[in-house]
């Protein structure tokens, strides 16, 4: 059984080893106030830390404005942003860091994303409704239904 040696779209050849670069999902609370006095400077301020390392940005959205379950840092409110990138392994704890360093973000929170559901999470947060499976089994339904 021979192995696929060839890079990938998401790979990165460095010498003689490959570096997977993962698809990670990150869910920020941010300041509600900053957010609104200035949404672009705090979305940028998002983007740039994963752009910066190298990684490519594929969502990223303001998911909502909620009250919080509980103060953080005396602020009640907060702003939900959903982000999606592409950014190695290794520069995923500098990615953390950025983060932490950020005082427009309260609170945060990374997932590797399953490379199975990466296009189907990523349509769902562009708001697409991704190609579903044509049924095969429509007959059948129908004729149940019928009864």
């Amino acid at each position: 059984m021979a192995r696929d040696t060839s890079p990938s779209s998401c790979d990165e050849v460095l010498g003689d080893f490959t570096l997977a670069a993962n698809v990670y999902e990150c869910m920020f609370i941010l300041d509600s106030n900053r957010y609104a006095r200035d949404p672009h400077g705090v979305q940028e301020s998002i983007d740039s830390a994963a752009t910066s390392l190298g990684g490519d940005l594929l969502v990223s959205r303001v998911w909502s404005e909620q009250k919080l379950a509980y103060p953080i840092n005396g602020h009640r409110k907060g702003t939900y942003w959903l982000t999606y990138f592409r950014l190695e392994g290794t520069k995923l704890s500098e990615f953390e860091r950025a983060i932490q360093l950020n005082d427009n973000v309260m609170r945060s929170l990374t997932l590797k994303i399953d490379p199975r559901l990466v296009d189907h999470l990523i349509a769902h947060a562009k708001g697409e409704i991704p190609a579903e499976a044509p049924e095969e089994n429509t007959e059948a339904t129908t004729e149940v239904a019928a009864k």
